[in-house]
């Protein structure tokens, strides 16, 4: 399994995870994201919805509607009931369970990357597991681990 660590200190997460979104849906791809504080959530859902003045991006909060149904389902826990294979963590706080998808994408900001660097250091060495870095850039983003 892939665990992308994605430091967040140009764009905030509402624009970042946008665009991983919509790279996965494009590849008929589930994602599951996941972030403990409620107002995290409904940001990140009002975000999905006008991320783009073209479209939008299909997706819905855990316990509102049906949760198998949505390509990209916002959640407090990692629980995948849209059958997602990937997560996003959105709240900086690695969550063991993750293990369990295809990919992870494990974004921190600098209020966050103690816990970061230690999440990365957990990994480390564990069967199974491939661990990228990715750093934003004036030209986007580079992956440097």
């Amino acid at each position: 399994m892939q665990v992308d660590f994605y430091h967040l200190t140009r764009s905030p997460i509402d624009r970042v995870l946008p665009q991983i979104a919509g790279r996965l849906l494009a590849q008929d791809a589930r994602l599951l994201v996941v972030a403990s504080d409620e107002s995290t959530r409904n940001r990140l859902d009002a975000s999905l919805w006008t991320w783009s003045a073209e479209s939008f991006l299909p997706h819905g909060q855990a316990g509102r509607a049906d949760d198998s149904l949505q390509p990209v389902l916002i959640a407090g826990d990692v629980t995948s009931a849209n059958g997602a294979r990937n997560i996003a963590i959105v709240d900086g706080e690695w969550r063991d369970a993750a293990l369990g998808f295809d990919r992870a994408f494990h974004f921190f900001s600098e209020e966050s990357i103690v816990a970061a660097r230690a999440a990365w250091k957990g990994l480390a060495g564990r069967d199974g597991v491939e661990r990228r870095y990715w750093r934003q850039t004036e030209s986007g983003w580079e992956q440097a681990a």
